[in-house]
């Protein structure tokens, strides 16, 4: 009995023909990026070329040769390539935990592939248990009757004994010599953009999960934070009717994205797979039966007060960056914009400050005011007395009329005794496409103004860490809504840096500017003095974060102009906050006083696709019954960031 396998030479057209003599059902196995889908390709446009058939089944859903991550599917190989027959939603891309599912998958397929040769390309599950039991459990289900096992010079054969103890024909053949295991940050990159490609003409069903039986590997129905972005698959009688991506689950109600004319059944598929916070799509972490709060440093969160009495306060955790509403839901606006790693705090309107340390008022580069009302800027005496000292100047930014504003705030006071310390401001007035700008120093009586600036698409910050758009709404006076923007972040993949034979070096830097700039044509000087384009190493290097959007808009009145200018602005938003100052029954009291209403903002936020969906500046009136407010807005969105019901039950103690 031979105890080993010799390595056959990676040539195709010497593979079919062998294959062509054997029998119907191959198995091809290897590493991930040995080369399996790409061997498998040729082997088709070989066959195919004889006047044969040709059919594959793509059975690794976490990198697949074609169709969608997250299942197996059957395709049949033309002139263009791989066109999908029939697909199974797995619900994961992890192949070695739920290894028996995939392969009774698989086996469904192959009873629907048409006859004629049929290509298996197996996970890349190579080692340890899990990848003995998948490959023989697939060569005895799938009754294989030859297994290629692809394999390099330099290391053993893949699960050797086993090769040697199967019952059929096995050939183990030398990977293609330019094949490179792709680093997880790209595959997983690729496999967001095919997702995210497959769900760009979807819609949303709300289903009641009272009439659903819940199949696979689904986290507890009273963990609500474990549900969206959840890849999920509606299944009648074993087959896959289709597949989508949970939005949200709240109050026994279910919202699913879903491509358009998409059919449901009673039945859903929910394991692993799912689209996180950063827009990627992996595998989630384990949950527990308890849903876990994400606190904040304590220097992004106010100073805690026996007599607080604002409701729910949330706290928003984005990549680079926390965000508080300081005062709560029902008190002064406040957003409190923490950027992590980086001593530096943005502030959306001033309302009440005293809960804020003083130290943060040391580290406010700028300052978003929606309006002068009191409620929305009375906390600039705060900053004003906080900022006396050696610190640079602090720019606010607010509608027509807020330089008069903050000069009349300073020159209230008597500056005789702190000399050249006095805090500075530079202002800006947004009239339209221009910026009205001056620079105010208290102790100084007069201010300076400064050049107008003209902006673009509302465009007030672009800094290399984030950028800050407005737009002007109506509250019977100009307001301005604010979309916060983090730049995408660039990273060096260091597994596809190895695999590439690349040593770092400053190049990396350049390359990263460059595809920053958008520069991708630019030629990049590699350690070996070779020279390549930015786009080439990019696309097999560096993988990028996408960056963040949080929209901040209050006091506007329910008005189409408003509605349409505040949807524009908050399209797609990672955090939509947003104000739902009435419930719907005293929208009378809302139209009079320029608010929105509970099914307005709903609506608002639907309308613009917002991930989440984070209401404030409730109505006083509500503060003994907020579970109305909350509820009245779940029924309008399905993506209302809801407070622990405890704590709902709390407020109303305390009122």
């Amino acid at each position: 009995m031979p105890h080993s396998l010799p390595l056959l030479p990676y040539q195709p057209s010497e593979l079919a023909d062998r294959l062509l003599a054997g029998g119907q059902r191959i198995l091809l196995c290897g590493e991930t990026g040995i080369g399996k889908s790409t061997l498998t390709a040729e082997l088709a446009r070989i066959i195919v070329s004889h006047g044969l058939t040709c059919s594959c089944i793509t059975a690794d859903p976490g990198s697949p040769g074609f169709g969608l991550p997250g299942t197996v599917s059957l395709g049949q190989w033309q002139e263009a390539g791989w066109r999908v027959l029939a697909f199974e939603a797995l619900c994961t891309l992890d192949a070695g935990r739920f290894r028996l599912p995939l392969i009774t998958a698989v086996n469904r397929l192959t009873n629907q592939a048409p006859p004629g040769l049929l290509l298996i390309d197996a996970p890349g599950v190579i080692r340890g248990i899990a990848g003995s039991e998948l490959l023989t459990g697939m060569v005895e289900l799938l009754n294989i009757d030859t297994v290629l096992m692809l394999g390099r010079q330099s290391k053993q054969v893949p699960l050797l004994n086993e090769l040697l103890a199967l019952p059929v024909c096995v050939m183990a053949v030398h990977a293609h010599p330019e094949a490179r295991r792709p680093g997880k940050k790209a595959r997983t990159r690729n496999r967001t953009r095919t997702w995210r490609a497959y769900l760009d003409t979807s819609h949303e069903k709300t289903l009641n999960l009272s009439y659903i039986r819940l199949i696979g590997a689904p986290p507890p129905v009273d963990v609500p934070d474990a549900w969206p972005g959840r890849q999920c698959a509606f299944i009648d009688a074993d087959r896959t009717v289709a597949i989508g991506e949970i939005v949200a689950l709240q109050s026994g109600k279910l919202n699913v994205r879903l491509p358009a004319a998409s059919a449901t059944t009673d039945v859903l598929l929910v394991r692993d797979a799912r689209t996180e916070k950063s827009g990627l799509l992996g595998s989630a972490e384990p949950f527990s039966s308890s849903a876990l709060q994400y606190l904040p440093p304590t220097d992004a969160l106010p100073y805690p007060t026996t007599n607080y009495s604002g409701g729910p306060r949330p706290v928003a955790k984005l990549n680079g960056a926390y965000a508080a509403l300081v005062n709560g839901v029902f008190d002064d606006p406040l957003l409190h914009l923490r950027l992590r790693q980086q001593q530096r705090s943005l502030l959306f309107d001033l309302g009440d400050s005293g809960r804020l340390p003083a130290r943060i008022a040391h580290q406010i580069s700028d300052v978003f005011i929606s309006h002068a009302h009191i409620d929305h800027i009375g906390g600039f005496l705060w900053l004003l007395r906080s900022r006396v000292g050696d610190f640079p100047a602090c720019r606010l930014f607010g509608p027509p009329g807020l330089i008069g504003h903050i000069q009349g705030l300073i020159s209230g006071f008597l500056w005789d005794r702190i000399g050249m310390t006095g805090p500075a401001f530079e202002i800006a007035e947004v009239h339209g496409d221009q910026l009205k700008q001056a620079r105010i120093q208290a102790g100084f009586q007069d201010r300076e103004d400064l050049p107008e600036i003209r902006v673009t698409d509302g465009l007030l910050v672009d800094d290399p860490l984030f950028s800050v758009r407005t737009i002007t709404l109506d509250h019977g006076t100009p307001v301005q809504a604010y979309a916060f923007e983090s730049k995408a972040k660039l990273n060096v993949d260091q597994d596809a840096l190895k695999a590439h034979g690349l040593s770092a070096g400053p190049w990396l830097n350049r390359l990263k500017q460059c595809l920053a700039e958008g520069d991708k044509e630019a030629q990049i000087l590699l350690p070996d003095h070779t020279s390549r384009k930015a786009a080439e190493l990019g696309a097999r290097l560096v993988t990028v974060t996408p960056g963040e959007k949080l929209v901040y808009a209050t006091d506007l009145a329910d008005t189409e102009a408003n509605r349409s200018a505040l949807t524009a602005l908050a399209r797609n938003a990672d955090i939509l906050f947003c104000e739902s100052t009435f419930l719907e029954a005293d929208r009378e009291q809302a139209r009079r006083t320029g608010h929105l209403t509970t099914k307005a903002c709903g609506r608002i936020a639907t309308a613009a696709d917002v991930r989440q969906l984070v209401p404030f500046h409730f109505s006083r009136r509500y503060e003994t019954n907020p579970e109305t407010v909350y509820q009245e807005l779940t029924d309008a969105c399905s993506r209302v960031v809801m407070p622990p019901r405890d704590s709902l039950q709390d407020i109303r103690k305390q009122a």
